[in-house]
């Protein structure tokens, strides 16, 4: 019986990959989007473009859904910031953060 359940949730994680890729694609285009009104300062690259702007590209997407929540309700200070982020719903913050996140990084000993 054990053999069968581990069979059934094997087949089940195999179905669930196999039809999440044009879905997967479709939700990192929206990301993408939603994240362009951070293009200006964070890059597109998630490389900053601006001297006071941080770089996103590979943040911990926990921490970037963080400090967006924090931004929109001013529990953090940032002039520029909590404009951008007041009209955010919750499923944009998850989106700009699966964006940045997602973006691979390689870092070089100096």
């Amino acid at each position: 019986m054990r053999g069968n359940k581990q069979a059934f949730a094997l087949l089940l994680a195999a179905l669930a990959a196999a039809g999440s890729g044009p879905t997967l694609a479709a939700d990192m285009a929206a990301a993408k989007a939603k994240a362009g009104q951070c293009f200006v300062c964070h890059g597109a690259d998630g490389l900053a473009k601006v001297p006071d702007a941080p770089n996103l590209a590979g943040q911990n997407e926990g921490y970037l859904v963080k400090a967006l929540k924090d931004y929109k309700s001013g529990k953090r200070e940032n002039e520029m910031m909590n404009t951008m982020a007041k009209n955010l719903s919750d499923q944009d913050i998850a989106l700009v953060a699966a964006y940045f996140s997602g973006i691979a990084i390689t870092v070089k000993a100096p």
